[in-house]
């Protein structure tokens, strides 16, 4: 199958970069837009994404749907779809690009192939790729190979396995690591502050962890906008590491973290409104007065979809 346009769902942060850079290869992109926010919409239109309207316009005109939500969306986004599909009667090339666990992405592949399309599960690592070289997408499943068409307008795709969940695990595990490592930093500075010790843990963590101290100053900053849309990676995380027999708890302390921040001012800013001159001590400061060590209880799953 030809892939020659396109639906992106939603146009978000990610997904409006990811159709921004297919449009500027000379790819068509699509998003349904009917009842979406102000902000999508213009990111959509920021992109040059064609909005054909509804979800039923979406399908018609996709020959592949790129799935970038937060988890929580990802199984309702992926039972309309497979409904839109079978009542129109067209096969989809559906490519679920969300953070999400494997045994969820093997369930969202039935729910798409039980209506007649087909399924590639992918994952996304890096920032939106609006610079080159810096994004990697990883897919697998028995049609991966279709989706590195798309590497010739400028995304970078990279096939690891015909087998659904392949893809989501590697998220998993990396994101793990880099996400995972953001949340415990950043609740560990709000215990300096709190403490009276910034200024003498950053001295030893400069001079005894420097390459961590860059880390920390560079993941915190822009985590801050994005991190209610981080609270359900964590939980997938979590649950991912409990279907191996690994602890849950971990993750689900990091989601914890995510969600104190999600509910502060900085949290509740979109990634364009970030002021890029805040230095992390004013951003974990602003944390550490607008919270309390009572907002570190369990999560209540509310997320947004865009």
């Amino acid at each position: 199958m030809q892939i020659q346009t396109v639906g992106i769902l939603s146009p978000g942060d990610m997904g409006q970069a990811i159709a921004s850079v297919l449009n500027q290869h000379g790819l068509r992109t699509v998003a349904a837009l009917d009842e979406r926010s102000d902000r999508t919409i213009a990111l959509a239109k920021a992109a040059n994404i064609q909005d054909v309207g509804s979800l039923k316009q979406l399908v018609i005109a996709s020959d592949a749907i790129l799935s970038v939500l937060v988890p929580a969306a990802a199984e309702e986004a992926a039972k309309q779809v497979a409904t839109t599909i079978s009542n129109v009667g067209k096969s989809v090339l559906y490519v679920d690009c969300n953070a999400i666990a494997p045994q969820k992405v093997k369930s969202i592949a039935q729910i798409i192939s039980w209506a007649g399309g087909e399924f590639v599960d992918a994952s996304i690592i890096g920032p939106p790729p609006r610079v080159p070289n810096r994004t990697r997408i990883y897919a697998s499943g028995k049609q991966a190979s279709e989706l590195q068409q798309l590497r010739n307008y400028g995304l970078d795709v990279r096939v690891i396995g015909d087998e659904i969940g392949q893809a989501s695990g590697l998220k998993m595990c990396y994101a793990a690591l880099t996400k995972g490592l953001t949340a415990i930093g950043t609740q560990l500075l709000i215990a300096a502050h709190r403490l009276n010790l910034d200024e003498q843990l950053w001295d030893e963590l400069s001079h005894s962890q420097q390459e961590l101290a860059n880390i920390l100053t560079r993941s915190i900053p822009s985590m801050t906008p994005k991190a209610h849309r981080w609270v359900g990676e964590m939980e997938e995380i979590a649950e991912t590491f409990q279907a191996l027999g690994l602890t849950e708890r971990t993750f689900q302390g990091a989601a914890d973290i995510y969600d104190l921040v999600k509910e502060t001012s900085l949290g509740k800013e979109t990634p364009e409104q970030r002021k890029d001159t805040r230095l992390l001590n004013e951003i974990i400061s602003i944390l550490s007065i607008e919270s309390t060590s009572n907002d570190f209880q369990t999560h209540s799953g509310d997320f947004q979809h865009e």
